[in-house]
């Protein structure tokens, strides 16, 4: 792959040329056209590495795939010799990004915050380069903890009718439902981050495209040089119809064991599994994939504004639709395939053929695993509630556990446990194996 870190001084535009195209393929948006290569151009002339920003509130305390695209992207322009900056949202998670919401996200206590906020950091040095020359760690309540005339100076930047052009805030003022001030805040505040760091390029999925547009229009109202915009695709999740959400339960976290990670891939639909490819494993994908095109002609308009741009995205070079994807042994040993590969990626090729036999296992051959974990209970009389044991090997409640009996996704040894069945013999119970749903086993054993 072409490196810019700074030496690159003395290298050819054209070769900055290329550099731009491959750190653009698979995004949907480069915004304006052609800047990140005059952006790349000017950092070699210059000898100094691009900052590059990625904002993460942390409403949540594990990163999944979805996240996983970004951070992959971000860890290609640390491979080129770029500096990614990575903030930490740890004031605006307090007010909570409206994309893609109809209502107003819960606001987090601070214990909450800082907790998620050191987890984030911890699981996405998985992916990115932890060399303190390639990445910055930054939280924006060091700027966003702003004196109140400094807070004003900011939204006088932003207009109400620019917020409300927000497909998501334009949907709900059309249904005439609420949208908080403080909802209105968060762009402006988002966009000041770029201000606070200094961002040359920033990156993220498709829904902030909006904040992100923003951001360079309150860069140019504070006298900084505006950045590009890269937008990443959402990866859509393992139900193969929504994008990937802890919420929606239909997410591979980056984190979850081997064996999980390997039973997940294997679940999601044929026709996701090239894009899940794409944009998390292969390293050299064809100019013809639909990516923006960075040679192209064109950028915002003369007045800059965030409404104006217009992205460079591009069809397949030879007009034609994606190719259909494959069907029977094709499809399985694809799915596998980017099975044993995602594991092998954030864990090890070793872990990964481990995943895979213990899927053949208990899946492709419906044996137990060969090594599962005991789960102790105490003895109170002659029989054991079942929901409470499960509540507690496996992180439910009791209620999600009675609702799993009751669905017929619980087995004790070889029998499935029956609806309304919470009380089993203790005698019965002790040394079996309890499995709940297709991949949670645990040894019952009395203490």
């Amino acid at each position: 792959m072409p490196n810019a870190g700074t030496e690159g001084a003395e290298k050819p535009a054209a070769e900055q040329l290329e550099l731009a195209s491959y750190l653009a393929r698979n995004a949907v948006d480069a915004l304006p056209q052609r800047a990140l290569a005059a952006q790349l151009a000017g950092a070699a002339r210059e000898g100094r590495r691009l900052r590059v920003k990625l904002g993460i509130d942390p409403t949540a305390p594990d990163i999944h795939l979805g996240h996983a695209v970004v951070l992959r992207k971000l860890r290609e322009f640390q491979d080129a010799g770029h500096r990614v900056v990575l903030i930490i949202g740890d004031y605006t998670a307090r007010v909570g990004d409206p994309s893609g919401r109809s209502t107003l996200r819960p606001m987090l206590s601070g214990e909450e915050i800082e907790a998620n906020a050191k987890t984030f950091q911890e699981q996405a040095l998985r992916i990115l380069d932890g060399d303190p020359e390639l990445l910055e760690v930054r939280h924006n309540g060091e700027w966003l903890d702003m004196p109140l005339t400094e807070l004003l100076a900011l939204v006088r930047t932003t207009t109400a009718a620019q917020l409300l052009e927000r497909d998501d805030f334009a949907k709900r003022w059309a249904a005439q439902e609420p949208i908080s001030l403080l909802e209105l805040l968060y762009p402006p505040l988002q966009g000041y981050d770029s201000v606070a760091i200094d961002a040359d390029v920033e990156l993220g999925g498709t829904d902030q495209k909006f904040n992100l547009l923003l951001g360079r229009d309150i860069q140019r109202h504070y006298g900084k040089r505006e950045q590009s915009v890269v937008t990443m695709p959402l990866l859509v999740g393992t139900d193969g119809k929504q994008k990937m959400s802890k919420s929606l339960q239909n997410q591979i976290g980056i984190t979850d064991p081997p064996q999980e990670m390997y039973g997940k891939a294997m679940s999601i639909p044929d026709e996701a599994v090239a894009e899940y490819r794409r944009l998390l494993l292969d390293r050299e994908v064809a100019s013809a994939s639909g990516g923006p095109s960075e040679g192209a002609s064109g950028d915002l308009t003369a007045s800059g504004s965030s409404s104006d741009a217009s992205s460079g995205n591009g069809l397949a070079a030879d007009g034609g639709a994606p190719a259909a994807p494959p069907t029977g042994a094709a499809a399985r040993d694809a799915k596998r395939a980017l099975a044993r590969d995602l594991v092998s990626w954030l864990y090890s090729e070793e872990d990964a053929r481990a995943a895979e036999q213990h899927f053949e296992r208990v899946f492709v051959a419906h044996e137990a695993p060969e090594e599962i974990e005991e789960a102790g209970f105490e003895v109170e009389g002659e029989t054991l509630y079942l929901p409470a044991v499960i509540a507690s090997a496996f992180g439910l409640s009791s209620s999600q556990a009675r609702r799993l009996i009751d669905q017929g996704g619980v087995k004790l040894g070889e029998a499935s446990v029956g609806r309304g069945q919470y009380d089993v013999p203790v005698a019965h119970a002790d040394g079996q194996v309890l499995k709940v749903g297709k991949r949670r086993f645990r040894r019952l054993r009395a203490s």
